[in-house]
């Protein structure tokens, strides 16, 4: 893999990891929610999510998702129905400054909803699949071309989740009063269902 095909690799995976989805959203509200200590398990949890998505498409998954319709809205709707889950959750937790020095106890709970909303992401896994080979040079080995593009789309993965998280974490470490705590809870609750919402809107390509 040339140097030039890499870097456009890494531009376009960037462009998709950072436009606002839902992972992105899942991110910004539990960050909003929990605060800084939420960022571990969230980069965790979604770089985890990355590679079972990924691991699910080169299985064949993918192909079999983006032919299948009842399939695809089975994926879709499973994920939006989580995201609109996590929202309502949000929206409806009552404000408790102790909870934010809590956080570590829920890191595990944390964790889970960010791989499981990512790995569920039905375009996540077609995106894998469709995307990934118009960068490969069949003249060459395929294998550590597809490992290079894997690493390189998860440190992206990782560094979007890291500065969404880290930058909504700050900000809810500024909030030091019950009132601005429920106006947190409601923001972060009503981006979980957003997202649950553009999940839900999603179309099956071709």
């Amino acid at each position: 893999m040339s140097i030039e095909v890499w870097i456009s690799f890494v531009l376009a995976s960037m462009m998709l990891c950072f436009t606002p989805g839902p992972t992105v959203f899942l991110v910004m509200g539990q960050s909003l929610n929990h605060g800084k200590k939420s960022v571990i398990p969230l980069v965790t949890g979604v770089l985890s999510g990355d590679i079972i998505a990924m691991s699910i498409s080169f299985a064949g998954l993918g192909a079999l998702l983006a032919t299948s319709s009842v399939l695809f809205s089975a994926f879709k709707w499973i994920a939006a129905g989580y995201l609109v889950y996590l929202g309502l959750k949000a929206w409806f937790t009552k404000a408790n400054m102790e909870e934010i020095d809590t956080t570590q106890k829920k890191s595990g709970k944390i964790f889970k909803e960010a791989l499981i909303v990512t790995a569920l992401n039905p375009k996540g896994i077609i995106f894998f699949i469709a995307f990934f080979p118009l960068f490969i040079n069949t003249n060459n080995a395929v294998l550590p071309q597809m490992l290079i593009m894997g690493l390189s789309f998860l440190a992206v993965s990782v560094l979007s989740a890291s500065f969404y998280s880290f930058f909504s974490g700050y900000l809810r470490s500024k909030v030091k009063s019950v009132k601005f705590q429920k106006a947190f809870n409601k923001i972060s609750g009503s981006m979980l269902i957003c997202a649950g919402a553009v999940t839900a809107t999603l179309q099956k390509s071709g």
